[in-house]
């Protein structure tokens, strides 16, 4: 018999990946004792290394962390770690560094959840099939919205950005699910809670085409930065046909000639440590 495929399942849309989060952090020290000691994630060893900002890499991803009042983004960041048991153990030690601050750590059904010094909040997972090969990274980021505009905010990367998305709705609300490269996406989940107000935390995404989201962004008068050559800048998502306003995060779009697309971050091995140290496994090497 002739082999059948759903070829649909492995369109990535225009959206390549999802490149960094940045929030402001006031504090670097702690900034640092818990992305670094806690998530055990590396600092990038060749961009920001001075006191006023700090770049976090997580796999192919990174956090941004800039030195000003602190930045917290709504709803949940998700995290792919490659062993939770440790991360666990790890989070355990810094709670006394940390005491006094937003920080908590606890053990959820299939996760751990970690509350960064800000009030930011991660979701921990282990590696696993809805991931694909991800070990080391970030997968998503989930946003609360309000009820009635996930749809709209699919139709918006659809129609603007050439991004798949997938609407689901149960008994409560409605959620949608952006793919913004092969293993990440942006989730948006409507809720009857208050939403708090944006505070200008942002993230970047590299897409193919480059010029026709900003030519409808331009023409609805929603381009909030001209960067330069190789990126703008945009934060309100409307409805594509109406216009009303749906959500607001602050999206810096790349081009694939931006000079830093493909740019491979160091990632070390966080179980390396004076007690127990291998020879040669120093690095991680994320999937």
């Amino acid at each position: 018999m002739e082999k059948t495929f759903d070829r649909a399942a492995q369109d990535i849309g225009n959206i390549l990946g999802m490149e960094h989060l940045n929030v402001t952090v006031p504090n670097q020290e702690m900034a640092q004792t818990f992305y670094a000691a806690g998530l055990g994630f590396t600092r990038d060893p060749y961009m920001m290394v001075g006191p006023e900002n700090m770049w976090i890499n997580v796999g192919q991803q990174q956090f941004h962390l800039p030195t000003r009042d602190p930045q917290v983004f709504p709803g949940y960041i998700g995290l792919v770690v490659p062993d939770l048991e440790a991360l666990k153990t790890r989070l355990s030690a810094i709670r006394e560094r940390l005491a006094g601050t937003k920080f908590t750590c606890s053990a959820e059904d299939g996760y751990v959840l970690a509350t960064c010094p800000w009030g930011n909040k991660f979701r921990c997972h282990a590696p696993g099939p809805e991931f694909g090969d991800m070990t080391l990274g970030i997968p998503y980021v989930e946003f609360p919205v309000k009820p009635g505009a996930a749809a709209g905010i699919g139709q918006f990367y659809k129609e603007v950005f050439g991004a798949p998305y997938a609407l689901t709705q149960d008994m409560n609300a409605a959620t949608v699910r952006v793919k913004v490269g092969p293993k990440q996406c942006l989730i948006f989940r409507e809720t009857t809670a208050e939403i708090p107000e944006y505070d200008g935390h942002h993230l970047a995404v590299y897409v193919a085409n480059f010029s026709g989201p900003h030519a409808f962004l331009k023409q609805h008068s929603l381009v909030t930065e001209e960067s330069n050559n190789y990126q703008y800048r945009f934060q309100d998502i409307v409805h594509p046909e109406t216009g009303r306003k749906l959500f607001t995060i602050e999206h810096e779009v790349r081009s694939m000639t931006h000079p830093m697309f493909g740019r491979e971050f160091v990632n070390r091995n966080p179980s390396q440590n004076l007690g127990g140290y291998v020879r040669g496994r120093d690095a991680f090497v994320a999937a």
